[in-house]
This record gives C-alpha cells, sequence and structure tokens, in this order.
C-alpha cells in the first residue's frame, strides 16, 4: 500500500513535467494558425475591397468628365466613396489602389484595355473571328504589407503580391 502511494506522487509530477513539455509546442501552432488565419482575413478583406471599387467603375466611361477615380480609391479602402470611416485594412491607404482602363493603363504595364475582342463561344478564339470589343477596368491594390496580430510585431511585415480585380466596363 506504501507503495502505490508514493509511485502516485511521482506520477503527478511526471505528468506536469510532460504538461509543460507539450504546452509549449501547443501553444506555438496554435498562434500559428490564429496568425495564418488573419493574414488570410486580410487578403480576403483587399479582394473585396478591389471588387467593389471595380464593379462600382464598370457603371462609368472613363472618358466622362466626372468620372470617379478618387471615390473608387476611396471604395477600396474606406468602403464608402467619400473616404470616411475607418480603414477597412490596416496599413492600407489610397495611394496603394491603382486604377486600369482604356485612358490611362500607366499602373498596369503589358496590359490592354480598350476594345479588347471577344470571340463566340462557338468559335473560340483559334478560330481568329472576333464576336465583338469589350472594355476593360482593373482596380489594383499594390505595395501592401500584412500586419501581424499585436503580440507578434516582432515577426516583420510581409508584402503580400498585387491584389487585382478586372471587369468589363461601360462601352
Amino acid at each position: 500500500m506504501k507503495r502505490t502511494l508514493l509511485s502516485r506522487r511521482k506520477m503527478r509530477g511526471v505528468a506536469a513535467v510532460e504538461f509543460g513539455l507539450v504546452l509549449i509546442p501547443l501553444v506555438l501552432l496554435v498562434t500559428g494558425v490564429t496568425e495564418f488565419g488573419y493574414a488570410i482575413y486580410q487578403y480576403d478583406a483587399l479582394t473585396k475591397a478591389t471588387r467593389d471599387a471595380a464593379r462600382y467603375l464598370s457603371e462609368f466611361s472613363p472618358s466622362d468628365i466626372a468620372y470617379p477615380v478618387a471615390q473608387a480609391q476611396c471604395l477600396a479602402v474606406y468602403g464608402t466613396t467619400d473616404c470616411s470611416g475607418s480603414v477597412l485594412v490596416s496599413g492600407l491607404k489610397t495611394s496603394m489602389v491603382v486604377i486600369c482602363d482604356r485612358v490611362s493603363s500607366t499602373g498596369c504595364p503589358g496590359m490592354t484595355f480598350g476594345s479588347v475582342p471577344t470571340y463566340d463561344s462557338n468559335n473560340g478564339a483559334s478560330s481568329g473571328t472576333a464576336a465583338g470589343t469589350v472594355n476593360l477596368v482593373a482596380v489594383k491594390i499594390t505595395g501592401y504589407s500584412y500586419a501581424p496580430i499585436e503580440p507578434f510585431r516582432g515577426l516583420g511585415s510581409i508584402s503580400f503580391n498585387d491584389i487585382t480585380t478586372v471587369m468589363r466596363q461601360v462601352l
């Protein structure tokens, strides 16, 4: 009887040591998953922001006098066309939002936005018969650096690649 009581006390100490050894990798794993989830959340928010701004600009012709480039940039950053409220993703600025269309495509080298040929689905692009043309608008967020969750600022920042949405625009 005395022997089992003594071995139980030893086992309690062993269990505490094992728990301490397992706790460190477990905490690192949970914080890593949390940080990765937060990065995916920020990327998704930026993607939705470019989509909203491109959808907004798709209703206007870039040759209009009141073409709302500044409002689209505000929409991508703040979620409103008048730049009111707080930013959708911390660290995002209107200067990071680039608009490319048939009038100005300097921010999107190598891409064509005016009179882009479309093809009949029966013939396909390989037949060479264009069914018509469309104008495109692109909204791109460039140079955004991912900001880690507050307690993990020591990890540094990671720059996302350019996030671009292209939509058909009014002719």
